[in-house]
């Protein structure tokens, strides 16, 4: 067994495959109006989108009754700051709650958690 991807949900699979396309800078695989993925040109496990009409963004950080994460992508950067930059030029924006000095937790334009590290 390989796991080749990790699956996000969004009302809008191109636009999210084109987010993450410019944060990893890895090509695009299929391209259809309800599944994009993004491969890694070594081969390694990539990234999915798939169409979810009824997409509700989680709540970060989660409360009781509130649409919780399913997952999270953690991402090592060289500079926080730097890739911050990145993020926020792509459609990112920073989440209002910060857990660690030394991890910065963002929200793709689905709402999907992200978390930059050194």
């Amino acid at each position: 067994m390989r796991l080749v991807s990790t699956v996000l949900g969004t009302p809008d699979p191109r636009g999210l495959a084109r987010f993450y396309q410019q944060l990893r800078g890895w090509p695009i695989g299929t391209d259809e109006p309800d599944w994009v993925t993004l491969r890694p040109p070594d081969g390694s496990t990539g990234l999915s989108f798939q169409l979810e009409d009824a997409h509700e963004p989680p709540v970060w950080p989660a409360g009781r009754g509130d649409q919780q994460m399913q997952l999270h992508l953690d991402i090592e950067v060289d500079d926080l700051d730097a890739a911050g930059r990145v993020a926020e030029a792509a459609g990112a924006r920073l989440a209002a709650f910060q857990p660690q000095d030394d991890v910065r937790v963002w929200l793709d334009p689905a709402g999907h958690p992200f978390c930059f590290f050194v």
